[in-house]
C-alpha cells in the first residue's frame, strides 16, 4: 500500500479531529472512546492511534485548533488608542460573543470544554490555558478601562479591577448560558444591551453612540479579509 502524502495525512487528522468534537459535543469526553471517534471519522483505530498516542493527545490537539473567545479580544486591546478607548473596551467585551455566536467550530469546542470535559490530571494542559487566557483577558480589560478612567471617559469611582471583574463576569456569564441551550436568547443582542448598561453604570456619556460607532465600523469592514490571531481560527 502506498504511504499517504503529507496533504492526505493531515487531511485525516483534520477529519479525527472534526468527527471528535461531534462525538465530545453529543456525550462528553469521558464517555467517548477512540473507537467511537474512529467511527465517526470513518477511520481504523490504528489511523487515530497514528496520529493521536491517546484520548488527552487527541483533546488537546482539538484545543489548539481554535482561539478561545477571550483570546480573540487580546489583538483589540494592544490596539487601542488614546481616541478610540471606549470603543476598544466595547469591542473587547462583544469581541467574545460574536466569535461564539458566528463561529459554529469555535462554538462547538468552548461548550465541550466548558460543559462536556472533566479535568483529570491528564488535562490540565488544556485548563491551564484557559485559565491563563481568562487572565489575559481580565488583565486587559483592567488596562484598557484604567486608561479610560485616566481620559475621563468613564467614572473613576469604582477601582478598574472592580469594573474589569464585572464586565468580565457579564461576558463570561452569557457564555455559559448560551452554550448550555443556545435557542433561549440572541447571544448578541442581549449583549449588547448589556454592555450599554454597564457603560451607564460607569458613568459613560452616550454609550448607544459607541455603539453606532462600531456598527459603522463593521460596515465599513465588511467583507475585508481578516487578519491577525483570530485569522487562524476562523480558518480552522
Amino acid at each position: 500500500m502506498a504511504r499517504k502524502t503529507k496533504a492526505e495525512a493531515l487531511e485525516t487528522r483534520h477529519q479525527i479531529l472534526d468527527a471528535a468534537e461531534q462525538v465530545f459535543l453529543r456525550q462528553g469526553v469521558a464517555r467517548t472512546s477512540l473507537q467511537q471517534i474512529a467511527e465517526a471519522a470513518g477511520v481504523t483505530r490504528g489511523a487515530v492511534y497514528w496520529h493521536f498516542e491517546n484520548k488527552s493527545a487527541l483533546f488537546h490537539a482539538m484545543m489548539e485548533r481554535v482561539l478561545l473567545p477571550c483570546e480573540c479580544a487580546l489583538e483589540t486591546a494592544e490596539r487601542a488608542t488614546a481616541e478610540n478607548l471606549l470603543q476598544a473596551l466595547v469591542a473587547m467585551a462583544l469581541m467574545p460573543l460574536r466569535e461564539l455566536a458566528q463561529r459554529p467550530h469555535v462554538q462547538r469546542v468552548f461548550t465541550i470544554a466548558m460543559h462536556l470535559t472533566e479535568y483529570n490530571d491528564e488535562l490540565q494542559e488544556a485548563l491551564q490555558r484557559q485559565r491563563e487566557g481568562i487572565a489575559e483577558y481580565v488583565e486587559a480589560l483592567h488596562d484598557t478601562i484604567a486608561r479610560a478612567q485616566a481620559a475621563g471617559l468613564i467614572s473613576a469611582e469604582q477601582p478598574p479591577a472592580v469594573a474589569a471583574r464585572g464586565l468580565f463576569a457579564l461576558i463570561d456569564g452569557l457564555m455559559h448560558h448560551w452554550t448550555q441551550v443556545p435557542e433561549q436568547f440572541d447571544l448578541m443582542a442581549v449583549g449588547r444591551a448589556g454592555v450599554v448598561n454597564w457603560l451607564r453604570g460607569q458613568g459613560a456619556q452616550a454609550p448607544e453612540a459607541v455603539m453606532a460607532a462600531l456598527d459603522a465600523l463593521a460596515a465599513l469592514q465588511a467583507g475585508q479579509p481578516v487578519r491577525g490571531a483570530c485569522a487562524a481560527a476562523s480558518a480552522a
